[in-house]
């Protein structure tokens, strides 16, 4: 069961310079690491609902997306996590807090910062 004062992570790999066998390389390792962090209530890769025929490849996975839940007094360690990590590579990140969604795309450590502290300024308010 889903707790309200979770924050939910959602990030998209969306590098058009990667294929998606790449971008899920890029997943799988944001995944492990933050699987080792104590303050990440749970995190996952993301069941595409309408998986094609046939599809082995990433087996009904949707490529290049990580969905991560973290308490509310967490959230901003794990945002600043994700800034050292990801700092440049462009992703789509979606907060979605106390009933409301933001969605910031970066493609640079720069951009990447100010998503994050634009995440962070949502997810106090």
């Amino acid at each position: 069961m889903t707790d309200s004062s979770n924050v939910k992570l959602t990030l998209n790999f969306n590098d058009p310079d990667l294929d998606a066998e790449d971008r899920d390389e890029q997943v799988q390792q944001i995944l492990n690491e933050l699987k080792q962090i104590d303050e990440v209530e749970t995190v996952g890769r993301v069941l595409d609902p309408n998986p094609p025929e046939g599809n082995k490849a990433v087996g009904g996975f949707l490529v290049g997306l990580l969905l991560a839940e973290v308490n509310v007094a967490n959230a901003g360690k794990c945002l600043r996590f994700l800034g050292d990590r990801l700092g440049n590579k462009p992703i789509e990140l979606s907060v979605e807090a106390n009933g409301k969604k933001l969605t910031v795309k970066a493609h640079s450590r720069e951009e990447l910062e100010a998503a994050i502290k634009a995440a962070q300024d949502f997810i106090a308010s």
